[in-house]
């Protein structure tokens, strides 16, 4: 008589990984960290704005040649969109499914009312949620000129960001979403550094101490640029 055989096998690794929430927890963790390293870096490129036009332009076209001649023109800059493109996805995904297994967890209103969280974590959502759209907008102003106003010039970035910065709406929206991404990265640095077990008795002053210069570092360094086109410092 024959042996069965057995169709059944044990899940990947990865699939383990993605399926447990200890493992989304990480995923989100560390793409947390992947996207915070760009918006430093990010800002870092923007405040090259205070040096005027030649400076900021030249800096935005260095972006489609860096890697050359190695890499063809662009291809170190959609890389980078790449890698941006899945951490962005995998830390929306991993939280949404974690909210919803938290929601599944707990069917029934506690009892007893629990301890208020601080602001910053009571608005993780809706924070995540708005910077979500901000960047579906920022993307449609600045990069394909979709929705920008005053007539989008390819190759001039140093115009079209004082062209947004220049109407209402556009400060409005830069604004409300980088006061979201401060409090976002509050409590998503201090969040990541716990899930990574970076955090105990000792550290946690120091970390939560890191948290706060970077969410205040960001956020005032992101705001300053359309401040600054407001008030007349750089146009």
């Amino acid at each position: 008589m024959a042996l069965a055989t057995r169709t059944d096998r044990r899940p990947s690794m990865t699939r383990t990984l993605w399926d447990s929430s200890v493992g989304k927890k990480t995923i989100m963790a560390v793409s947390g960290l992947i996207m915070l390293l760009y918006l430093v870096v990010h800002m870092i490129g923007n405040l090259k704005i205070f040096f005027g036009s030649g400076e900021f332009n030249h800096y935005a076209h260095w972006l489609r040649t860096m890697g050359e001649p190695f890499l063809h023109y662009e291809w170190a800059l959609w890389i980078v969109r790449v890698v941006l493109v899945l951490a962005v996805v995998l830390h929306a995904v991993s939280a949404y499914q974690l909210s919803r297994r938290d929601i599944r967890a707990r069917p029934a209103k506690y009892v007893h009312q629990k301890p208020r969280a601080g602001y910053a974590t009571r608005t993780m959502r809706w924070g995540g949620i708005i910077l979500a759209l901000f960047i579906v907008w920022h993307i449609l102003d600045l990069t394909t000129g979709t929705v920008h106003s005053g007539g989008f010039q390819s190759g001039h970035p140093y115009q079209n960001v004082i062209d947004t910065f220049s109407t209402w709406y556009g400060n409005t929206i830069y604004i409300v979403a980088m006061l979201a991404l401060g409090l976002h990265v509050q409590h998503g640095f201090w969040s990541a550094a716990q899930t990574l077990g970076a955090g105990n008795a000792t550290r946690d002053r120091v970390l939560k101490t890191i948290a706060n210069v970077l969410a205040l570092v960001l956020t005032v360094g992101f705001i300053s640029v359309p401040v600054a086109v407001m008030t007349g410092v750089v146009s």
